[in-house]
């Protein structure tokens, strides 16, 4: 690892001298401050079908979003997209402080949701922040992860997600604190809403919260694995127009990560919640519904994921990734044309080709079905080369 001492020098001038270290997780010095850089850069190649009308271009051609799937439209053909818009980049900090304490930073970037950018010449998505935190003592402090999410049970997947469905998945501003086993945190809030407006099913952002999301999570380990049970207590809350009601949302995870064999390890996350909705499979679901009266009705959801993994030898190995979603809409609120329930199953096989460096193939087939009964379906094929430096 190459080493650079750094005085009052231009954050120019600092990553420039970052680049020109060796390969790997390059670092140099900037007064009391280690900083590295790391990343991966990725290619993606996916042939997308849908049987009910095409997805438009965007997130849900880049990479699977449940409510995305088609309903009730033209058979069309399928369609062919290539980015590298998962590629990221992080830097690292760790600084020295008296008493043998330090403070540890992250800041990092991807391009894969940003709306900045097009596909007609130069394809220059922009970045956006994935996770810009510090950490201090028992404290975390920034946008991360939500404590109510378990980084450790996504699927090793060629997918942005992989078990999206049943999966939570969600970064936001928080202040958490560790103590042993336990982490507590408050988080950013947000509600979204389905609404009836002139006939037509609506979400609304309401961003009307006055109470951050509250979070508990208890992890464990044991010789086989690593677990992990999450609190959620929630206001969902809206003021617009003649609608000024709030309610309570709660949520339960549970997850982990348990090796099985030598050779073979199962992921797992298990959902439920009353007003779970944007935390789960990309806000599939939304938080609560809003009546003709003005009244709040919080949205029951329950999801699942479960992942086998083998590893046929060091350079080859396999995912088999199953997911779904379940949602009790209030259909006399919300009509029949909102979504009731998805599901998806994908299969990969993947290459080490070198220690920093894979190539794989993964098949996706998913469904999604309406409270109305009507249903659509998505197959899915992608192809990736990944370095990761």
């Amino acid at each position: 690892m190459a080493t650079f001492s750094l005085r009052p020098l231009s954050f120019g001038i600092a990553v420039t001298a970052l680049m020109a270290a060796t390969a790997g997780h390059a670092a140099f010095k900037m007064g009391d401050t280690d900083v590295g850089f790391t990343g991966y850069i990725k290619l993606d190649a996916i042939l997308t079908h849908t049987n009910d009308g095409q997805i438009a271009t965007g997130i849900g051609r880049d990479f699977y979003v449940p409510s995305l799937t088609p309903v009730g439209g033209n058979h069309e053909s399928p369609v062919f997209d290539m980015h590298a818009r998962q590629s990221r980049f992080a830097f690292t900090t760790e600084t020295a402080l008296e008493g043998g304490k330090k403070i540890n930073g992250r800041f990092e970037f991807d391009m894969m949701s940003t709306t900045v950018g097009d596909q007609r010449i130069t394809n220059g998505y922009a970045p956006e922040i994935r996770h810009a935190f510090l950490t201090y003592g028992n404290w975390t402090y920034g946008q991360t992860w939500s404590t109510f999410m378990d980084a450790n049970a996504l699927p090793d997947s060629l997918d942005f997600i992989g078990g999206t469905d049943g999966a939570v998945f969600v970064r936001q501003g928080l202040v958490r604190y560790t103590q042993g086993n336990w982490q507590f945190a408050v988080e950013n809030p947000e509600t979204t809403i389905t609404q009836i407006v002139a006939g037509a099913v609506t979400r609304v952002v309401s961003d009307d919260n006055a109470v951050p999301d509250l979070v508990a999570r208890y992890n464990f380990k044991s010789e086989h694995g690593a677990y992990s049970v999450g609190l959620l207590a929630r206001e969902l809350s809206m003021e617009s127009g003649t609608v000024n009601d709030s309610v309570v949302g709660y949520a339960l995870s549970v997850s982990g990560k348990n090796n099985v064999t030598p050779s073979d390890e199962v992921r797992f996350t298990l959902n439920y919640g009353s007003g779970i909705g944007r935390y789960m499979s990309l806000n599939t679901a939304n938080d609560a519904a809003v009546s003709a009266a003005g009244n709040l009705e919080a949205i029951d959801a329950q999801g699942l994921m479960l992942a086998w993994k083998h590893t046929w030898s060091p350079q080859w190995r396999s995912n088999l990734i199953l997911a779904a979603e379940s949602i009790d809409n209030p259909v006399a609120i919300t009509g029949g044309t909102v979504t009731a329930a998805t599901r998806s199953v994908s299969v990969n096989c993947i290459r080490q080709l070198a220690n920093k460096l894979s190539t794989g193939v993964e098949v996706r087939y998913a469904t999604r079905e309406l409270e109305n009964g009507q249903s659509g379906e998505l197959a899915r094929i992608q192809s990736t080369v990944k370095y990761d430096f």
